[in-house]
């Protein structure tokens, strides 16, 4: 795990609280990568399919919006997904040259899989205290309350 480069710095406990939480999701990617390697999906084409609604389809923009990258970089995600029969792209109904992502129906399988095991937390948050876990989980609530979407 990486250590803050001088612990002995003053830091706001904000700061110091937001380093722990970017700490705590580096060290839990192997966690992700093994649990998206069980589906033979990358960490990022697993979190695509997650985000995909079973009921409402996501067009490639605001599936590279979700996902925090360029447009372009979607299509190889989705071309993979697409091979393997996880989605398939559908013309807009309003505007023809705009793809919209439609989960398939093995895809919608894989999508309710994924949920469910990353529904299970990884060992630094299974293994603290129940009041801790629920403690956690309201600060964190809180805290993606208060951000204006």
């Amino acid at each position: 795990m990486i250590k803050p480069s001088d612990p002995a710095a003053p830091v706001s406990a904000g700061s110091e609280a937001w380093q722990l939480v970017y700490e705590l999701f580096q060290a839990n990617k192997p966690f992700m990568a093994a649990l998206m390697a069980e589906f033979d999906l990358t960490p990022l084409q697993g979190w695509a399919l997650k985000l995909l609604n079973v009921t409402q389809p996501l067009t490639m923009s605001d599936l590279a919006d979700a996902l925090g990258c360029d447009a372009s970089n979607v299509t190889s995600i989705v071309d993979r997904l697409e091979s393997r029969g996880f989605v398939e792209r559908r013309p807009l109904a309003m505007d023809r040259r705009v793809k919209e992502l439609a989960l398939t129906p093995a895809g919608s399988e894989v999508h309710e899989q994924i949920v469910e095991r990353m529904h299970q937390p990884p060992p630094p948050i299974g293994n603290l205290s129940q009041a801790d876990q629920e403690q956690l989980r309201d600060i964190l609530r809180r805290a993606l309350d208060s951000v204006d979407v």
